[in-house]
């Protein structure tokens, strides 16, 4: 049985305290849920009628400018370039779900959150359905029950590693996240991309 809204917004925030306020949309402006340290009722339209264009540059909630990362049918990405946090977004046929990520957040992680706490909103067949359709579009998730070696994988992470690969091949996804950091010569987030690089190669044995 999917979770309420309330619930599911609980269960984000305990797995991921970074997340301090989230709110949850019905339609385009139908705010279901909202934590009670987030107001965003007088930017829910712009917010989503930018979301829902997918060509803007920035959204404004509560009077802080958020430049986009990331804008995509179901997903958004975006940060305050004074460091004041950034805004992630996941939505689906049901609900969006808007949350906020202090400064010291980690948007990647948060946003993987952010996207299983929707699908925790949503009934489980239409979970899965996005899982065959909507992420199986290079057609890697075919098999999304079971692996090469017949044993059971979860739809839903297979689903996420799915979205996780197209991220990275958007220009306005990984490589935007590592433009804009390069860009603000910022030595922590460098110095955690270089070591995660190292890691990927020894992994891989590449």
């Amino acid at each position: 049985m999917p979770s309420d809204p309330a619930t599911a917004v609980y269960n984000l925030m305990k797995k991921d305290p970074s997340i301090i306020a989230a709110a949850v949309i019905r339609g385009n402006r139908e705010i279901v849920f909202s934590t009670d340290n987030w107001d965003i009722s007088g930017d829910v339209d712009k917010v989503i009628s930018s979301w829902n264009s997918q060509n803007a540059q920035f959204i404004i909630i509560s009077g802080v400018k958020y430049s986009i990362l990331q804008c995509t049918t179901e997903r958004l990405v975006a940060t305050s370039i004074r460091g004041e946090g950034h805004i992630l977004g996941a939505k689906d046929e049901n609900y969006k779900l808007i949350v906020y990520l202090e400064p010291d957040g980690e948007p990647m992680g948060a946003t993987m959150d952010t996207a299983r706490a929707l699908a925790e909103m949503s009934p489980k067949e239409t979970v899965y359905d996005q899982v065959q359709s909507g992420y199986g579009s290079s057609g890697v998730v075919g098999q999304v029950g079971t692996s090469s070696s017949g044993s059971t994988v979860d739809p839903m992470l297979k689903g996420e590693i799915q979205s996780f690969l197209e991220w990275i091949k958007d220009q306005n996804g990984l490589a935007g996240y590592v433009n804009y950091y390069l860009q603000q010569n910022n030595s922590q987030i460098i110095s955690e991309l270089a070591r995660i690089y190292y890691e990927l190669r020894q992994i891989f044995g590449a």
